[in-house]
């Protein structure tokens, strides 16, 4: 059972890091998917302001999510680079991440993921990122 697999049968139980942050799996598709995560004070940094680190986890995970669908059962993906801009800063209520295909190769896949605040089509940050694709 791969990873996607996993999520649909048990939710956001497969994935521990989404158990951890309360993360809400919205929509998974094929090159598509959508993620919900509420801010907590400890995800803030030492100015008040949610840690970037945890922008482009959510992103990540929701590319990840985007890219399951359009793999092999026994194809896997591991990351190659990803990079993160941030445009806004958050430090209360709701943000969502929506992963999306960009271009699918044999060996490489690529994707973007948008984070915004919950109620709001204004980016406040995108990551960008390479995936191997991992075959046994």
């Amino acid at each position: 059972m791969n990873y996607y697999d996993r999520i649909q049968k048990g939710g956001r139980d497969a994935n521990p890091f989404f158990t951890l942050m309360g993360v809400e799996i919205g929509e998974m598709g094929k090159g598509s998917a959508i993620l919900r995560m509420p801010a907590r004070p400890d995800m803030m940094n030492g100015e008040g302001w949610l840690q970037g680190g945890i922008f482009t986890a959510l992103a990540d995970e929701a590319m990840v999510l985007a890219i399951y669908p359009l793999l092999g059962h026994d194809e896997r993906i591991a990351t190659i680079t990803e990079t993160t801009s941030f445009f806004a800063g958050a430090n209360e209520g709701a943000l969502v991440a929506r992963g999306r295909l960009v271009k699918q190769g044999r060996r490489v896949i690529f994707a973007e993921g948008d984070i915004m605040a919950e109620g709001s089509d204004r980016v406040i940050a995108r990551s960008a990122a390479a995936y191997a694709v991992l075959r046994p």
